[in-house]
């Protein structure tokens, strides 16, 4: 693992999507996104759950984890994709389901 991944470490509390509202996000846990040092991941919002390896890399001179998930929908399998980068103002990025819905997503770090 670079460097560069090291900022996106750790659980990051999601608090605002395009798609989604507040109670949505946080209807069964407190939604949240969590890179591991391993390369791994996990997520979930509303009834929306994955788990996921990511790789970092360059992206319009910005540093992006992009990642590949799988996990359920309401309680049905579901796959996509999904991005993340850290900024000034925490960790931005979007996740798309296949053959669903996508949202971006905006998230503060826990702890």
């Amino acid at each position: 693992m670079t460097l560069v991944t090291q900022k996106h470490l750790g659980r990051w509390r999601i608090a605002e999507m395009g798609r989604w509202d507040a109670d949505f996000i946080d209807l069964v846990v407190p939604g949240f996104i969590r890179f591991d040092g391993r390369g791994g991941g996990e997520f979930q919002f509303g009834t929306v759950q994955g788990q996921f390896r990511f790789r970092a890399g360059g992206y319009e001179e910005k540093y992006r984890i992009v990642f590949a998930w799988e996990g359920a929908v309401e309680f049905d399998p579901a796959k996509g994709t999904g991005w993340a980068e850290v900024g000034n103002e925490g960790l931005r990025g979007h996740i798309y389901i296949h053959d669903g819905d996508d949202s971006w997503f905006k998230a503060k770090r826990e702890g």
